[in-house]
């Protein structure tokens, strides 16, 4: 039994139709059946999964319901559950179980959703085509030869499979709203601090955040206004009010819309899919709504500029990754320092040692100003000069993506055709700003194309609400 909305799913269970114990079973058996042909998901969690929805079922018995009850999810590999395996789809992370759980995963269990596995992804996040994976690549179920997108690929194929109705997936550079749009799916990266980053594996922590996956919008801000919330363990998490995500916002038949002439002047754009981008909004304006064309100087140098800061942190933050403590540890060394370098040259991943490698230049003495420092005062400009386009508008709109979903192993030779992926999404991040895709249709190859909204910073709600207008 599929639901594409959180209410449909409460009326069933309300009504006696299902169970949280059904829809447990449904999902596991599903994706167990499904899974060796898309290769979605690492684990299946079925003890704790069925423990999970029983006590949700006898919790509801009582009485007690609440806002996630019976929601079937999967998490990515790149965040912690207590008692259960996490790799971040590495070899480095081999055996590790975790003593704790991250605060976004106990949220949600919180709030009655059921955990039935964790899904394959890039290597600790570093990629655009979930090929970097220890697991191997994750497949589009919606065409098995062509990627779900990365790195969040396998939370966005189990969701586009219909094995469960929601997955987590995090967000550094595009990581989740890519997937969404090459699976033909809704998926959201919230404000930078509106979710606690405590217990996922870090890639680049001034960039990283945990957002959903879903197949409504009005999903997405239920399962964010769960996730949302100041936490003691994670310093950079906002205190802010949560606001009623699905209800509050701007009423979304007064909004207006803010598009880059840059971004469609690309030429990485399909043509189709930007005639199909002006098609949406010569509807919009047809309807009433404003819609501006803006000018944006920076669009070249975002990538740039992700890729140096993003490198630079991962570097940092892949230091704790040395074969001593717990994960992969390299056989027959004699000191420790040839501990520490076999053990991380055989458990990281071409792709992981490439971006380490790249931090490291950056940082060092001498480079540090001339790359890492003049990145960081771009990474200002760019922010300052996305808040003023969104003093003039209230949402800011462009393609997700410049193609539909491509072949596998396609790019994979060269690393810098992989890097570009993340041109339309990278803005977002950088900004520190919410931002979300949604489904825009079929292209004539009978994939799907992804719309992108971008919104002020904690302004989730009218995020959502515009996002719910637009496809209906």
């Amino acid at each position: 039994m599929t639901f594409d909305r959180i209410e449909d799913l409460h009326r069933a269970l309300d009504s006696g139709q299902t169970t949280c114990a059904a829809l447990a079973e449904e999902a596991l058996r599903r994706a167990e059946s499904e899974n060796p042909g898309i290769n979605a998901l690492a684990e299946l969690f079925g003890s704790s999964a069925r423990a999970q929805a029983a006590a949700v079922d006898a919790r509801r018995a009582q009485g007690d319901r609440r806002a996630l009850d019976g929601l079937t999810m999967v998490i990515k590999d790149n965040m912690v559950y207590q008692g259960h395996a996490a790799g971040a789809s590495s070899k480095i992370l081999t055996g590790f179980v975790s003593p704790y759980s991250a605060t976004a995963v106990q949220r949600v269990l919180d709030a009655g959703a059921i955990i039935v596995g964790r899904a394959n992804c890039d290597e600790f996040a570093m990629g655009s085509s979930n090929e970097t994976s220890v697991y191997g690549p994750a497949r589009n179920p919606l065409d098995r030869n062509r990627t779900p997108g990365g790195s969040s690929g396998g939370s966005a194929a189990a969701v586009a499979a219909g094995w469960v109705q929601a997955a987590l997936g995090s967000d550094t550079g595009g990581s989740i709203r890519q997937p969404a749009a090459f699976c033909g799916i809704f998926g959201a990266k919230p404000t930078y601090g509106r979710v606690s980053r405590y217990g996922l594996i870090a890639y680049a922590s001034s960039f990283d955040q945990i957002g959903p996956f879903a197949r409504s919008a009005g999903d997405l801000a239920a399962i964010t206004e769960v996730l949302s919330g100041s936490d003691a363990f994670d310093s950079t998490c906002s205190d802010r009010p949560v606001p009623s995500m699905a209800t509050d916002g701007r009423d979304p038949r007064s909004l207006s819309f803010g598009y880059y002439q840059e971004v469609l002047d690309n030429p990485a754009l399909d043509p189709e899919l930007r005639a199909a981008f002006m098609a949406r909004m010569e509807s919009l304006r047809a309807a009433g709504h404003r819609v501006e064309a803006l000018r944006f100087d920076y669009l070249d140098v975002l990538v740039p500029i992700y890729y140096i800061l993003t490198t630079a942190e991962a570097s940092a933050n892949l230091a704790r990754f040395d074969g001593v403590r717990y994960g992969y540890r390299a056989e027959g060394v004699k000191t420790l320092d040839e501990l520490y370098k076999r053990s991380r040259s055989e458990g990281f991943g071409t792709e992981v040692q490439r971006r380490i490698l790249l931090g490291t230049f950056v940082l060092r003495s001498g480079y540090f100003d001339a790359y890492y420092g003049k990145a960081q005062k771009a990474r200002r400009a760019v922010q300052d000069a996305t808040n003023a386009d969104l003093a003039k508008v209230d949402l800011l709109i462009s393609p997700t993506t410049p193609h539909t979903a491509f072949e596998l192993g396609r790019e994979a030779s060269d690393p810098t055709v992989m890097y570009l992926e993340d041109i339309f999404t990278v803005q977002a991040p950088i900004a520190g700003l919410p931002a979300l895709s949604l489904p825009m249709g079929l292209h004539s190859n009978g994939l799907p194309m992804g719309l992108h909204l971008t919104a002020k910073a904690f302004d989730e709600p009218t995020l959502f609400r515009a996002a719910e207008y637009l496809s209906s």
